[in-house]
């Protein structure tokens, strides 16, 4: 695909000063790719670089190897879509690449790759040192922009919570070919429904999970980082059913924007259809969202807004509570248990709270995401209709 030539920060520039014509002159007066991504045709990609220290903060135009810069590790390995082993077997088998230096004894941390009529995406899966084929919680975790399932696993210290409190964990990786920096795109039309682009993707890969692995029942769980985030509010909004929970770290709801005009307004100023009654449409299911309060990319009425679209019409009971750094807001229902929560940290920026500096758009202060993420995601289970 060829690269779009287009000054980012002069349209970013404009959004963020409200002059949203200005802005679209900009991205339209510029050459297209010849090819469109993915066979999505008329569909637009958003090639940014996320904030880092060097970057003061600020988002940048991605250079043209930036794909290359964050490239996911030992995911060469890849295997026929309809081959069928026991799981044992897949867990003594190491993947190509793969390194197990780091790994506990007895874990594995392998790659896969999953297909369908959307296309394909690699994936790869943590198995605790400690499991013995029984059946087990699965997470799926989405990473953010210029992001890998491995700098994300390192960052979020997901694979060691996993270590620890026994569970799956499958991390999706993005396509360069999709995304130039490989965001998942949330913005898009198609990659917002059921059955289509890459929701159909992520969720078909759970599944493979699912039959190929013992997961318990109903113990399914989504979360995802910024773009991952956003990725991770659509898979709860359109697969309700396979999701018992989901988490939301400085992302946005599900339909907050159309294209990539309004994908940069939602950031800006939060989402243009994300009201409560969009949500009512729909089943909703428990949501724990973060989101820092410093937050320059993706402003903090976007974690406002999840909460929202995912908040039934009656029957919660709602308290609050502060502790150092951060204010959580719990939403309970009538036996106490929480379904909503809302953590604002106080200085955060755009990056996953009390994540380790080993990954990358992590913040070591305040509240340990993925442990508060998992104490939510396990008191809830999908019930079978």
């Amino acid at each position: 695909m060829l690269r779009p030539t287009v000054d980012m920060m002069e349209a970013l520039r404009l959004t963020r000063q409200g002059k949203l014509q200005a802005a679209m002159a900009v991205l339209q007066g510029t050459p297209v790719a010849t090819s469109p991504p993915s066979g999505k045709t008329g569909e637009a990609v958003i090639d940014m670089v996320p904030p880092s220290s060097q970057s003061g903060g600020a988002w940048t135009a991605s250079p043209t190897n930036a794909g290359s810069r964050l490239a996911p590790r030992g995911e060469t390995a890849s295997r026929s879509s309809n081959a069928r082993t026991s799981f044992f077997d897949r867990l003594r088998r190491s993947a190509s690449g793969t390194t197990h230096s780091e790994l506990p004894a007895g874990a594995t941390f392998d790659s896969y790759i999953f297909a369908n009529e959307a296309g394909s995406r690699n994936y790869k899966l943590y198995v605790p040192s400690r499991f013995k084929g029984e059946a087990l919680p699965l997470v799926v975790m989405l990473h953010g922009c210029n992001q890998s399932p491995d700098d994300f696993a390192a960052g979020t210290r997901m694979n060691e919570r996993a270590e620890q409190q026994m569970f799956l964990v499958a991390y999706p990786a993005q396509t360069a070919s999709a995304n130039p920096s490989r965001c998942w795109n949330w913005f898009n039309g198609r990659d917002q429904q059921r059955d289509l682009g890459e929701p159909s993707l992520i969720a078909g890969l759970t599944r493979r999970v699912m039959e190929e692995f013992p997961v318990e029942p109903g113990r399914v769980y989504v979360a995802g980082l910024s773009a991952g985030g956003a990725a991770a509010a659509i898979m709860g909004a359109t697969y309700p059913d396979l999701y018992a929970a989901i988490g939301v770290h400085s992302g946005l709801a599900c339909g907050a924007a159309r294209d990539i005009s309004s994908a940069f307004a939602a950031m800006r100023d939060g989402g243009y259809r994300t009201d409560a009654s969009s949500a009512r449409t729909r089943t909703t299911v428990p949501t724990i969202v973060f989101h820092g309060d410093r937050d320059t990319v993706v402003s903090p009425v976007n974690g406002d807004q999840v909460i929202a679209q995912a908040t039934p019409d009656s029957g919660l009971v709602t308290t609050v509570d502060r502790g150092a750094g951060y204010t959580r807001t719990i939403q309970a229902d009538r036996t106490g248990r929480s379904v909503l929560e809302h953590w604002t940290l106080e200085g955060v920026g755009h990056a996953w709270s009390g994540g380790s500096p080993t990954g990358s758009y992590t913040d070591p202060r305040g509240p340990d995401a993925s442990a508060e993420m998992i104490r939510f995601f396990l008191q809830h289970t999908v019930i079978p209709h």
